[in-house]
């Protein structure tokens, strides 16, 4: 795990579900030569299908808001507000999250799954039948899935299991859209797949902080809950809604009493902006859930708008910016120093939402919907901004030279 700055200690054993094997060493039976997996320029290729995912899901968004989009007519792509929210949600996370999880794995065959990932976000927006873009993503979570198959195997804990849960949401997404099933009646899969991933991730952190059993067959029970109210959500909408949104209520509360972001807040530097991240994005997961418990089977407007965005926004993208100043080193072998600008796009994020929810939403203003989610759109823009000019900046003599534990859920 890393420490309390977020950097590796030198010589600190590593989780074995989480740590590739080391690519400092040598290739096979050549001395000093790295293997390709291990070097930059190739995980980075993985990264930039997901990159394309990100600025077309954002592009769509514009569509969404009823504003002019910029690159999808330009490109000829027309389906971009039809597929915004698999896009974004397989597309773009579910690919950072195969590649992370196949640095974490080690093993050449790992990577077939950000691979195919990345091909099949590119397929669903592509002027292609939208059902080879479909099956691409079906392989992709199937593929997925055997890799914390055999995370699994070397790890069978609590955390592992709460994130192989979210995988299997993501396939039980991916094979329902494939089925033609529509994207509102499938967010609570897709919300699923996002929220139990980082909670596995929270939850392995949590368990260096003395965990009890109690405490962690609490977590699972609740990720269960969650996974099985995402299945009632389809055959009984209403209550399947409603036990929905209770689960996420127990998930962002678990995180709050357990999480040690409450404690590494009152810190500085990095520990302080990733927790700040952290707590911020339970709360957003907090109002999704309460949207849930309260209205059941939202799957339109203002309401709809409300739940997706507090925990796809709030919550998700809070984690991203949160964890990758850990993260980017740790799967790409180069430094994502924290910047305290940082803060900027984070805090941008945050208040659009906010404009957004409690005041877009909540009174059916439209206009103010339309500059919450542009604002929304910047702040995401911003940080991506940022991220790049730290890592352009970052003095040479700080480039990772090892392999880092590729985790998002790094001590804050």
């Amino acid at each position: 795990m890393s420490s309390p700055t977020a950097h590796p200690r030198p010589g600190a054993p590593a989780s074995p579900a989480r740590t590739a094997p080391t690519g400092s060493g040598t290739s096979a039976g050549t001395p000093g030569v790295r293997p390709l997996r291990t070097r930059t320029g190739f995980r980075l290729t993985f990264l930039v299908p997901g990159a394309v995912a990100l600025l077309l899901g954002l592009d769509a968004a514009l569509g969404l808001l009823g504003l002019p989009q910029l690159l999808g007519p330009f490109l000829g792509l027309d389906r971009l507000p039809e597929v915004h929210g698999p896009l974004m949600v397989l597309g773009f996370v579910g690919t950072l999250i195969a590649l992370e999880r196949a640095v974490a794995l080690g093993l050449p065959w790992g990577y077939a799954s950000p691979a195919v990932s990345g091909l099949a976000a590119l397929a669903i927006v592509a002027p292609l039948p939208l059902a080879a873009g479909q099956g691409l993503l079906v392989l992709a979570q199937v593929l997925a899935l055997l890799v914390y198959r055999q995370l699994l195997a070397r790890q069978p804990a609590a955390a592992v299991t709460v994130q192989a849960l979210g995988a299997v949401a993501a396939l039980g997404a991916a094979v329902l859209w494939a089925g033609g099933v529509p994207v509102p009646a499938l967010i609570p899969w897709l919300v699923t797949f996002l929220v139990l991933t980082i909670f596995g991730e929270r939850l392995e952190l949590a368990r260096t902080e003395v965990l009890s059993p109690a405490a962690s067959r609490a977590a699972l029970g609740i990720a269960l809950a969650l996974l099985g109210s995402a299945v009632v959500s389809l055959l009984a909408p209403e209550p399947g809604f409603t036990l929905t949104g209770l689960s996420l209520l127990a998930v962002a509360g678990w995180l709050a009493a357990k999480d040690v972001a409450r404690r590494t807040v009152r810190a500085g530097g990095l520990p302080r902006f990733i927790a700040a991240c952290l707590l911020a994005g339970y709360a957003w997961l907090a109002v999704g859930g309460a949207v849930w418990a309260l209205g059941g089977a939202v799957t339109s407007g203002r309401g709809y708008d409300a739940v997706l965005h507090a925990v796809m926004l709030g919550f998700v993208i809070s984690m991203i910016m949160a964890h990758a100043p850990v993260i980017f080193p740790a799967v790409l072998r180069r430094p994502l120093p924290y910047r305290p600008v940082m803060y900027a796009p984070a805090a941008l994020l945050h208040a659009s939402l906010l404009l957004r929810v409690a005041v877009g939403d909540a009174r059916d203003l439209e206009g103010v919907v339309q500059v919450g989610g542009v604002l929304n759109i910047v702040a995401v823009l911003a940080f991506v901004a940022v991220a790049a000019w730290s890592v352009l900046t970052a003095p040479r003599a700080r480039r990772v030279r090892g392999t880092a534990p590729a985790t998002a859920g790094a001590r804050p």
